[in-house]
């Protein structure tokens, strides 16, 4: 598996070279740590600041 994260929204892209969410082209294979996020208003999901369902990294570098 050779996802990358979104160093803006910390998203994880399987495929292409954009962000699905944030849009942003600025992607890293440095990061550490999965939360997934089925509901956004989960408590999880609102300290993570994160409003769309998806696979996340914890940590960007």
């Amino acid at each position: 598996m050779n996802e990358r994260a979104c160093r803006v929204c910390k998203r994880l892209i399987e495929e292409g070279n954009e962000c699905d969410v944030c849009k942003s082209n600025d992607l890293t294979t440095n990061w550490k740590g999965v939360i997934v996020v089925f509901s956004p208003d989960s408590e999880i999901a609102k300290k993570a600041g994160i409003a769309v369902p998806g696979k996340y990294a914890l940590q960007v570098m």
